[in-house]
């Protein structure tokens, strides 16, 4: 195992802390988002039965316009719609917003302003 950094273990610290109080259903599923330098990562997740009802990123065909950088807030921004409109296509209108212990701005606030957009409600 490599050292792990100030910066994550702190982040770590908030992700458990948020973890506690946040719990995701069928019937309102944790919007769980994951961002790395390069790409920003986002789920649909049923903590009850302990899966992942659907997921899309930078990574997803169709997102990112090829050739684009997927590590800016643009990019970010395209993921939250893009889940949006997967979600209530199954008919997924409310969701608990999980920033995975990051803090909320930049690429996670683009994520979530443009989910909220799109039709989630959080």
């Amino acid at each position: 195992m490599g050292k792990t950094s100030q910066k994550t273990i702190t982040r770590l610290k908030r992700q458990v802390r948020v973890r506690k109080k946040v719990k995701g259903t069928s019937a309102r599923p944790r919007l769980n988002v994951f961002k790395s330098a390069n790409h920003i990562y986002a789920q649909l997740i049923d903590d009850v039965e302990g899966v992942t009802l659907l997921a899309t990123s930078t990574c997803t065909e169709g997102i990112c316009p090829a050739g684009s950088h997927t590590g800016n807030k643009i990019a970010a921004a395209a993921v939250g719609a893009a889940i949006a409109k997967i979600a209530l296509q199954k008919d997924i209108r409310s969701v608990v917003f999980d920033r995975n212990g990051f803090l909320y701005h930049g690429r996670i606030q683009a994520l979530a302003d443009a989910a909220r957009e799109a039709g989630l409600e959080f």
